[in-house]
């Protein structure tokens, strides 16, 4: 059956299975949006044609996307870091089709896997004071996991973590998250875990003193904001960790792998942390993977008999297809310099940004370090547009962002996201292989946006109201 009497027949018969499902996304993508509806997550669909991004991708390539009619975009969300590398990088197939081709003996569980020990090595030659890895599926499953190393290393019961911080969703790490819109309806949470301020030594002190708590969670920059740390506070925070007794944990797995212009984000602040959390990037964009790298000493406590040798672990983690997709990301980080990149756009973009602070009253902050930027927004100075913008902060704090990132969308073609819930700030984390012409993109876009938002009325006013409108009635049905 030739693809265009296979597209015909499963139009026709959309029941009908085939292995070319390629084509099966062509012949039905017009139900994309009505399939999920059904089957799926309905709120999802519904925020995505309330806000005018149903527009269907339908290739990714690089740093860009394309909806169905054609049309190019510059991805800055890149599938929330996933995709460091750009999508579909022709090295990672490459590397994925050779492991598919070779017919390995893939999860025998009772061996052990040739490729989980070279990705182990490479990874160990970026932390060299760290002696093992942990393999699982997920930023999640490594966070759950580092718990639990923890917990059993240390013998003791308390972690410790910061508010705004994201860490996962699942039980444990929704446990350590400071955004209560994930949180609420689903307790009780997980008790001994306390919730201290980010940049707040003397919080941490407090909390550590009573050498009850087996590990300090922190993201060197905050995921949700951009946040940065004070230049002090986290060679100070692994000081009292310590002191204390208490692992000190690094969730890089939105920071790690080059997003900040160094492998790790926190060799910007000469810190070695106990543990160091890796997910995301490392997957190449293809297949999921997360990593622990931690200390000899804190691993031999969990897995220290033989009888103990699968005492925690999942089913799908070393799997050869994971595995092949880290070692070649690694690679690919390496031969593209893409580290080296990241530094060099990120001060870029951020210097076109920092401009932009000096010229609208509407922008209020710029940080970040390498491609993890924040551009945040806050009230204005003019009589005109302060009355707008707390006309609007009334309805849903936060909301002026949309204000922002929608007309990127639409008029520029920039995918971008505002930083987290109530938030005021537009993050940026886009590809680590970014061009000149990209940022100059950006820039462009950013600055035609945030100009159309100094005029009042206007057409960025206007689609506030049209989102206000939304948000009331969103809030009455409630």
């Amino acid at each position: 059956m030739n693809h265009i009497s296979l597209v015909h027949n499963l139009q026709s018969d959309p029941g009908e299975f085939s292995f070319d499902l390629a084509a099966v996304a062509v012949a039905r993508d017009g139900e994309r949006y009505s399939l999920h509806s059904k089957n799926l997550n309905e709120q999802m669909v519904r925020v995505l044609q309330t806000i005018g991004y149903d527009v269907g991708f339908t290739r990714g390539s690089g740093q860009y996307l394309w909806d169905r009619k054609g049309d190019r975009y510059l991805d800055l969300l890149s599938g929330w870091g996933v995709f460091a590398l750009g999508r579909n990088h022709p090295d990672i197939r490459r590397a994925l089709i050779s492991v598919i081709e070779a017919d390995l003996p893939n999860l025998v569980q009772m061996d052990v896997s040739v490729l989980a020990g070279v990705l182990a090595e490479k990874l160990l030659r970026y932390t060299p004071w760290l002696d093992k890895a942990f393999f699982c599926n997920s930023g999640a499953e490594a966070v759950e996991a580092a718990m639990k190393f923890a917990r059993a290393s240390t013998g003791r019961p308390g972690l410790v973590f910061c508010d705004h911080a994201f860490h996962g969703l699942t039980y444990g790490a929704l446990s350590m998250n400071g955004d209560d819109t994930f949180r609420e309806g689903f307790g009780p949470l997980l008790p001994g875990i306390a919730e201290i301020p980010f940049n707040d030594l003397a919080a941490l002190d407090t909390a550590l003193r009573g050498r009850d708590v087996a590990a300090f969670f922190v993201e060197p920059i905050q995921g949700k904001g951009a946040n940065m740390p004070d230049p002090d506070y986290l060679r100070g925070a692994a000081d009292l960790c310590r002191k204390y007794g208490t692992l000190f944990v690094a969730d890089e797995i939105q920071t790690g792998l080059g997003r900040t212009g160094k492998f790790l984000a926190v060799e910007h602040w000469g810190v070695e942390p106990d543990m160091v959390l890796l997910a995301k990037a490392l997957s190449g964009g293809h297949v999921p993977i997360g990593a622990v790298l931690l200390r000899q000493k804190t691993f031999e406590r969990v897995f220290n008999r033989m009888d103990r040798a699968v005492v925690h672990g999942s089913t799908f983690s070393k799997n050869d297809l994971a595995m092949a997709a880290g070692v070649a990301t690694l690679d690919v980080i390496e031969n593209e310099r893409l580290v080296e990149n990241a530094a060099r756009q990120g001060d870029r973009i951020m210097t076109a940004f920092r401009d932009m602070l000096e010229r609208y009253e509407l922008v209020k902050d710029v940080r970040g370090k390498g491609l993890m930027i924040g551009i945040e927004f806050g009230a204005p100075r003019s009589l005109k547009l302060r009355t707008a913008w707390t006309l609007l902060e009334k309805v849903n704090s936060g909301l002026f962002c949309q204000m922002i990132t929608i007309p990127l969308f639409k008029d520029h073609k920039v995918l971008s996201q505002v930083a987290g819930h109530g938030n005021h700030t537009v993050k940026l984390l886009p590809t680590l292989n970014l061009g000149d012409e990209d940022v100059a993109w950006i820039e462009r876009a950013f600055d035609a946006v945030i100009a159309d938002a100094h005029r009042v009325p206007g057409a960025v006013w206007s689609l506030g109201k049209t989102l206000a409108d939304h948000a009331l009635k969103a809030r009455a049905s409630a």
